[in-house]
């Protein structure tokens, strides 16, 4: 179906019409002037045959591609389905104030940053990627998207807080996939969750919780544990041990059917979605199709002096 995306353009369509109702209206005045010879065996013998409907066809042409001249103003359009990959991946980064521990060189933070920057420059382009990070409180920093950049300049500004809500890091991500537009396709966007963490859950939800959560709703969680047994950091003035949770994290992906890995390669992370398959959707998207109003008014046009030199030797 044919729509106008500027359809105030038709005014244009105003001046044609006035110019094709003087042209009626001058044809019939000069009939009218014509019929005042009442000897018609003696006009005959002074004028020749006339073009009969032939002396309309160039004006009708042109005035023809007077229309097609402006409804193309008017950016006539036609909806196409464009397709849209739906598969979502979501990062999860843990910025709980033990993720400085030294431990991990440079540190915790700055190596799970580096991880998750490698991980986005080898997940496909066509994959929706969104990121969330964690501390006391879970929070989308940037929506499932397709823009890398976004994503990369979030990681890079990630900034320490106090507790670890794992559990609610895999709920927010969750949420995060839901909001995949459908756009025809059926269902929830096939997704993978990537947690990339080292403490034991402090606040929120339980990572029990979120993991039956995310078993439910068939979204595999791979999960990343960052640091040593070894760790520490020092927390308002006291030296504080930060182990790994290895065990809660392993837990996690395991119930999920996800990875788990304690050394994260780029090789390891591709595992997280070489097998997440496809869904295609599809977006209805206006294609312009002005230029086809174009060529059809410069054909008009063409037909318009064309027949007008053939029948009176004249452009018009």
């Amino acid at each position: 179906m044919i729509r106008l995306m500027q359809p105030w353009w038709l005014l244009a369509l105003v001046p044609v019409l006035v110019l094709a109702a003087a042209y009626v209206w001058r044809q019939r005045h000069r009939r009218a002037y014509a019929m005042r010879f009442t000897n018609v065996d003696l006009l005959r013998t002074l004028a020749p045959k006339g073009l009969g409907w032939r002396r309309h066809a160039a004006a009708t042409a042109l005035l023809l591609a007077m229309v097609a001249l402006a409804t193309g103003m008017a950016r006539p359009a036609i909806d196409t389905e464009e397709p849209l990959e739906r598969a979502t991946v979501m990062l999860a980064i843990d910025v709980s104030l033990s993720m400085q521990a030294d431990d991990v060189s440079p540190n915790r933070l700055e190596a799970a940053q580096e991880a998750a920057k490698q991980f986005v420059g080898e997940l496909p382009a066509s994959y929706n990627l969104g990121l969330v990070s964690f501390a006391k409180a879970a929070n989308v920093l940037v929506a499932p998207t397709k823009d890398r950049a976004a994503v990369t300049a979030a990681i890079d500004g990630l900034t320490l807080a106090e507790a670890t809500a794992t559990g609610e890091a895999v709920f927010t991500c969750l949420e995060a996939i839901r909001s995949v537009p459908a756009d025809g396709a059926a269902g929830i966007p096939p997704a993978r969750i990537v947690l990339l963490s080292d403490g034991f859950r402090t606040s929120g939800r339980s990572v029990e919780e979120a993991a039956a959560a995310a078993q439910a709703a068939n979204v595999p969680v791979s999960t990343i544990a960052f640091g040593t047994d070894s760790g520490q950091v020092d927390i308002g003035g006291q030296l504080q041990r930060v182990p790994v949770d290895r065990l809660a994290l392993a837990q996690l992906a395991e119930t999920t059917e996800g990875f788990f890995y304690e050394a994260a390669s780029v090789a390891e992370l591709k595992q997280v979605y070489q097998d997440m398959g496809s869904s295609i959707g599809f977006r209805t998207e206006p294609r312009e199709i002005t230029q086809w109003y174009a060529g059809a008014a410069l054909l008009l046009a063409l037909c318009a002096g064309g027949l007008s030199l053939l029948w009176t030797s004249r452009m018009l």
